[in-house]
């Protein structure tokens, strides 16, 4: 055989998708509500839940905790010190343990609508979002004025895919409090899921204009900008939350994303670098400078690049499909294969991997292999004339002269003007002994400017 096709361009699409930032869910300390003279019994029971406010007012908040057992210890019935204490857990991080403190606290005090307020935030960062919603229900039931209820209401039903849901509770709190950047900005989040990137970016630009040093609402507006195709646009909102916040390696990477739609591949590889620099656990970061590398044909910097991007991310399929592709580039088809099916069992429905593996396959001469990765490909993506060419391609080396005749004949239903099909077609025409029915292939490819078929026909028609 002459010819096959090699899959050198079926890099998989970036795994830049933008995640859109705002949505933090605010929570409320003891201090701004309770006064401190609701703690009535015992001295020193008030002493050290005073001093565990103070202690979170100045971040110390191990601290805090310490200060709240002791009250606790002291005067188990009082709810404030659980609440507080709840908070300082939050803080940490510790947020089972914050919602066992904030259970004790409505216990204590079922009408007290910031327990269930801080709960929601709890539930809502162990993923619980139906729960979370439950809580801020109560919390909004209990204080209808409260913005902050419908604003991480609103977050919890984005992240439950409720993005109307969501857009309503944000426009409830804007209501409530006008000039509040991050509702608008949240609920820019919402409208860029819902699809209104247009309402999206007003939002946006409306949270900026009440704070202007709004780094995130920068970032956000340039993501929506890039979905709508305004890269220009996207670039100057990206270069402007730069300069406000400079060490923030999310606007590196998608400025680099949105460069690379440009075409400026050094300009991304300089700004996925300087991503990986503020942030070394940037698995994307990596795994999309690896993607330009591949494109610009530095295999083993991209082969590396992956390597560290599945170091960070075990899981992440692209990068094992990528190194693939990039190690079948260098002729390193073992260990091409060994990637490919590391994709596929990660994501069985990728039917490039199944394909690409069958072209190493078939460069290995594993050809019944490589036919059985064909009839995958097939079987996930029916018009792959690439997976018919392969495939015909195999059955010709097997001297399944007809089937790959089939083959290349599915293959030109698919791209009638496919010249590796009229060559390869005629080439297992010829094995048949139908040299009239090769020349008829062979013409077609000279027809369409292939200077090899056209000397075939010179020499053997």
């Amino acid at each position: 055989m002459k010819r096959f096709i090699l899959a050198t361009a079926l890099a998989i699409a970036a795994i830049e998708q933008p995640l859109l930032l705002g949505r933090e869910s605010n929570i409320t300390t003891a201090k701004e509500i309770i006064p401190t003279s609701s703690i009535a019994q015992g001295k020193t029971a008030k002493f050290y839940y005073q001093r565990g406010v103070e202690k979170i007012e100045l971040g110390d908040y191990r601290g805090a905790i310490e200060d709240h057992n002791k009250s606790i210890e002291l005067n188990p019935n009082v709810f404030p010190a659980y609440f507080s204490r709840g908070f300082a857990k939050l803080e940490l991080g510790d947020y089972p343990g914050s919602i066992e403190d904030f259970n004790k606290a409505i216990e204590l005090n079922p009408k007290f609508f910031l327990a269930y307020y801080n709960r929601g935030v709890a539930k809502n960062k162990l993923g619980d979002y139906q729960g979370a919603v439950e809580d801020f229900n109560k919390a909004i039931e209990l204080n209808p004025k409260f913005f902050q209820a419908y604003d991480n209401r609103g977050n919890s039903k984005y992240d439950l895919g409720d993005y109307q849901g969501a857009i309503e509770d944000h426009s409830k709190g804007i209501e409530l409090n006008p000039n509040d950047a991050g509702l608008y900005s949240n609920r820019g989040n919402a409208k860029d899921k819902s699809g209104d990137y247009q309402g999206a970016i007003a939002d946006y630009t409306k949270a900026i204009e009440l704070n202007p040093k709004f780094f995130k609402a920068y970032y956000n507006r340039g993501n929506t900008k890039d979905k709508l195709g305004d890269y220009q646009g996207a670039i100057a909102d990206y270069n402007k939350g730069i300069k406000l916040n400079p060490n923030y390696s999310s606007l590196y990477h998608n400025r680099g994303k949105t460069k690379n739609k440009l075409g400026d591949y050094q300009g991304a590889i300089a700004d996925y670098t300087k991503a990986i620099e503020l942030n070394p656990k940037h698995f994307k970061a990596y795994y999309n400078r690896g993607t330009i590398k591949n494109k610009l044909g530095k295999n083993r910097e991209a082969i590396a690049d992956f390597s560290k991007a599945i170091e960070l991310n075990p899981k992440l399929f692209q990068a094992y499909y990528n190194r693939g592709v990039a190690k079948l580039r260098l002729g390193n088809n073992r260990e091409a294969i060994a990637d490919f099916s590391k994709a596929i069992e990660l994501n069985p429905k990728l039917f490039q991997a199944y394909y690409n593996r069958g072209v190493a396959k078939l460069l290995l001469g594993n050809y019944r292999g490589a036919i059985a990765d064909a009839n995958k490909t097939l079987e996930i993506n029916p018009d792959s004339e690439e997976a018919y060419l392969n495939r015909g391609e195999a059955k010709h080396h097997l001297g399944n002269y007809l089937g790959a005749i089939a083959d290349y004949t599915k293959a030109l239903k698919i791209n009638p003007d496919s010249i590796d099909a009229y060559i390869n077609r005629g080439i297992s025409k010829e094995n048949q002994g139908d040299i009239k029915g090769a020349c008829a292939d062979w013409r077609k490819a000279s027809s369409l400017g292939d200077k090899e078929a056209t000397s075939w026909v010179e020499n053997q028609c």
